[in-house]
C-alpha cells in the first residue's frame, strides 16, 4: 500500500482574496491619510491661504516699485520725486529750505 502525500497546496481564492483586501486597505489607508489624503486637506488649505496672502504683499510691493519706476521715467520725471531724491541721496538744500533732523529711535 502507497501512502499519499497530503495534499499542502493552498486555496488560491482565499490568496487573492487576500490579497486584495491588503491591497483595499493600503489604498484606503492613503486616501485618508497620506499625501494627498483627506487629513491633508486642511494643511493644503492653510499653505494656499498663506501663500495666497503673500502673492497679495507682494503684488503691492510690485505695483508700489511699478509706480516709482513710472514717476522716474527720463521723458517725464516727476518734479517732487526727482527734488526728494536729490535732497535724500545728494544730501543738498535750497538756500531758503529748514532741515529738520529726524529723532533717533
Amino acid at each position: 500500500m502507497k501512502r499519499r502525500r497530503p495534499n499542502l497546496k493552498l486555496p488560491r481564492n482565499g490568496v487573492t482574496e487576500s490579497l486584495a483586501l491588503v491591497t483595499l486597505l493600503v489604498m484606503g489607508a492613503f486616501a485618508v491619510a497620506g499625501p494627498s489624503g483627506v487629513l491633508a486637506w486642511s494643511e493644503n488649505e492653510r499653505m494656499l491661504e498663506e501663500r495666497q496672502k503673500e502673492v497679495a504683499v507682494l503684488t503691492a510691493d510690485r505695483d508700489r516699485l511699478q509706480n516709482r519706476v513710472n514717476l522716474l521715467d527720463p521723458r517725464h520725471a516727476d518734479p517732487d520725486l526727482v527734488g526728494e531724491l536729490l535732497r535724500s541721496d545728494l544730501n543738498v538744500a535750497h538756500p531758503d529750505e529748514l532741515v529738520i533732523p529726524r529723532q533717533p529711535r
